[in-house]
Parts: C-alpha cells; sequence; structure tokens
C-alpha cells in the first residue's frame, strides 16, 4: 500500500504524524456523538477512526525503525487531542442546562430571555446570605455566549453553573438555521 516509502522513506514520520492527528480527531469527535446518544453518527466516525489507525500501525510495524518513527506517532497522538477538542469547540454539538443564581429578580431576566427567543423558568431559592432567584435555560452549545451576554448585561455579579443536557423535548427554542440552508447559494 505504501511502497513509495521506500524511495522516500523520509515521508513515514510526517504521514504517520498527519494520520495520527485525523484519527485521535476522529476519536474524540466520536466520543462526543457517543456521549451525545448519536447512534448513527459515532459509528461512522469509529469506523474511519480505526481504519485509520490500523493502517498507522500496520506501517510502524513494517517500516518504522527509527526513534523519529515513535516521536511522530506519539507527537500526532498529542496534537490530535488539540485539535479534536478545537473541532469540539467550532461545531458547538449538544444542549446546555445553564442554572443562573441571582440576587435580582428571576421574572425579569426570563422576560428578558423570552424576549430573545429563549425559554427560562425562575424558582425562589434560600441562598446562605439571602433569599435568590434561580433561572434555568435550556440552550443549543451555539447559543451560550449570546446568552451569557445577555445574563451579564442584566446582573453583572450573576452565578452560574453549566450541565451537558443528553436529550430536549418540547419547550421554547429560538429558530434555529440548519445546515443545509445556510450552505445554498441565494440565501
Amino acid at each position: 500500500m505504501f511502497g513509495f516509502l521506500d524511495v522516500y522513506p523520509w515521508l513515514l514520520p510526517i504521514i504517520i504524524f498527519c494520520a495520527r492527528i485525523v484519527d485521535v480527531s476522529l476519536g474524540t469527535l466520536r466520543i462526543i456523538f457517543v456521549s451525545k446518544g448519536e447512534r448513527f453518527k459515532a459509528p461512522i466516525i469509529g469506523f474511519f477512526e480505526v481504519f485509520i489507525w490500523i493502517v498507522v500501525i500496520s506501517e510502524i510495524l513494517a517500516r518504522a525503525n527509527t526513534m523519529l518513527s515513535y516521536v511522530s506517532y506519539a507527537a500526532g497522538y498529542a496534537t490530535g487531542n488539540f485539535v479534536g477538542i478545537m473541532i469540539e469547540q467550532k461545531i458547538a454539538f449538544g444542549v446546555l442546562l445553564l442554572k443562573v443564581f441571582t440576587r435580582k429578580r428571576g421574572v425579569e431576566m426570563v422576560a428578558l430571555l423570552n424576549k430573545s427567543g429563549y425559554g427560562a423558568t425562575t424558582i425562589r431559592a434560600e441562598g446562605s446570605r439571602e433569599q435568590i432567584d434561580i433561572v434555568e435555560i435550556v440552550i443549543d452549545r451555539r447559543a451560550m455566549q449570546k446568552v451569557m451576554t445577555l445574563i451579564t448585561e442584566y446582573d453583572p455579579d450573576v452565578f452560574y453553573v453549566v450541565e451537558d443536557v443528553r436529550s430536549r423535548t418540547k419547550g421554547i427554542f429560538p429558530k434555529t438555521q440548519s445546515l443545509l440552508n445556510r450552505w445554498r447559494l441565494g440565501k
């Protein structure tokens, strides 16, 4: 499969490095999709991840007998983790539960969020020093920055906790543009 490496052996560490970046990045995405219950995406990504890994490891066992190849393998793994995390942050896949603890009126924060298209629920609670309002919001990860801007403009001293949500149903969620609509010409 890699007969050209007999002629250009210096390419092997580069191929190993690049392949490890790809397969470890795919592994990171696969784990994310498994944790979110994506039954169809995770196996497809897993297929390509393992296929790349098997090809790389077979070439290492067959040809790589230098420290440079071993270092390339390890460096590709480390870089793949970094790249996988960067990709995961860019696609911002998933749903979050944002719990906001405020001393201000939670009803007003809910009204502000509703005005922007986000559903929210407020609960009156007893804090360690005084009564507070807890506002709960279920949002797509892509909306996190926008929602946090709204919340911190309303209450700069807000305390919040973010949790991953596996699934959601019903509720008030802003309309999102599908991936296909974003790529259509003339839109």
